[in-house]
């Protein structure tokens, strides 16, 4: 018994020495003030990566009944089950209630993979784009690629552009298209490594729906930065990424046909990050309009946990025990 309890602290003072102080002391500060009692059990899941629960998102090109099969057996089920506007049948995600990983599968060349592990809330994004059949689609910051399979198991777009400016992310993001996405369909995919706010300018007006995944202070893996002073440079710089991610926004909406909708979404709890851009957007653009996306966040509120007081076009999910997704920030523009 003394042994096991041992170990027991010895893991725990593993992951507890992980987390970088620098980075929670500016995390306590910044979202006390902004999710005041919240905060507390949101920190408990980010600061414990025992708690943390993965999602399984199948490959619809290489479909193994088995894998399902497995899935259930080991106490998985659909984490979309409710009446959400949008839902097509071919995008099939399992989730369970405890923490832990599915196993990773490997990059094996000229071998598709059978499923996409990664966190639940970051297929809201992609169920808010509702993409259909033919529609020209653009991911402006598209690595790792987990959205742009997602985009791909709901619909056959007529052009998708998935883009990354970053050298090494960019190689990262074409495996895993090549990883995921048979030959014949591979065509439909061009990858480019363009500044995502020169795009809306090189490419005006020629996308039916945009998905703008920004680069942004990922609360996560910030936590667990092993070096404090690559932290503290983080954390100066992170006042600089609102002006990044507005930018991008800008250039979103350019690249956007009239009538054609843009998600925004991050994976920080950050308000000046989220719904400050937005605002600044809408208040800047006059060609955009919010659009509501509070039926979907109602048809999906059995499995994710959302910061009440939002407005109507965007949501933001609180990771919780039990339901140890996001943080994930969503908001749905049009242009008009």
């Amino acid at each position: 018994f003394l042994l096991s309890l041992k170990l027991e602290n010895k893991t725990k003072g593993k992951l507890q020495k992980q987390i970088c102080q620098v980075v929670l002391d500016h995390f306590e500060k910044q979202y006390t003030t902004e999710l005041g009692d919240t905060w507390t059990s949101v920190r408990d899941v980010l600061t414990q990566p025992l708690c943390w629960q993965y999602a399984v998102l199948l490959n619809k090109f290489s479909q193994s009944a088995e894998l399902e099969n497995t899935l259930h057996v080991k106490g998985y089920h659909p984490a979309f089950q409710g009446p959400l506007p949008y839902l097509p049948a071919s995008l099939k995600c399992y989730i369970r209630r405890t923490p832990g990983r599915f196993p990773a599968q490997k990059h094996q060349a000229g071998k598709l993979k059978e499923y996409y592990l990664l966190n639940a809330a970051s297929l809201l994004p992609v169920l808010a784009l509702e993409v259909k059949d033919g529609e020209d689609v653009l991911d402006l910051c598209a690595a790792p690629g987990g959205k742009s399979v997602a985009i791909l198991q709901c619909a056959y777009p007529g052009q998708f552009h998935c883009n990354e400016d970053d050298d090494l992310r960019s190689r990262w993001l074409k495996q895993t298209i090549e990883s995921f996405i048979p030959d014949p369909l591979i065509n439909l995919v061009t990858v480019s490594k363009l500044d995502g706010r020169q795009v809306g300018d090189l490419k005006p007006e020629l996308y039916d729906k945009v998905l703008v995944d920004a680069p942004c202070s990922n609360d996560r893996s910030w936590l667990f930065s092993s070096d404090s002073q690559q932290a503290t440079l983080r954390l100066i710089q992170r006042k600089e990424l609102s002006s990044l991610q507005f930018q991008l926004l800008r250039s979103a909406i350019k690249a956007l046909r009239p009538g054609g909708s843009l998600v925004y979404s991050t994976c920080t709890l950050s308000k000046a990050e989220n719904s400050d851009v937005i605002n600044l957007i809408l208040n800047s653009c006059s060609n955009v309009m919010p659009i509501d996306i509070s039926e979907m966040a109602k048809a999906v509120s059995q499995e994710f946990t959302f910061l009440s007081g939002m407005q109507k076009h965007e949501l933001l999910v609180l990771p919780e025990k039990g339901r140890a997704w996001g943080p994930m920030y969503v908001a749905k523009l049009k242009k008009i």
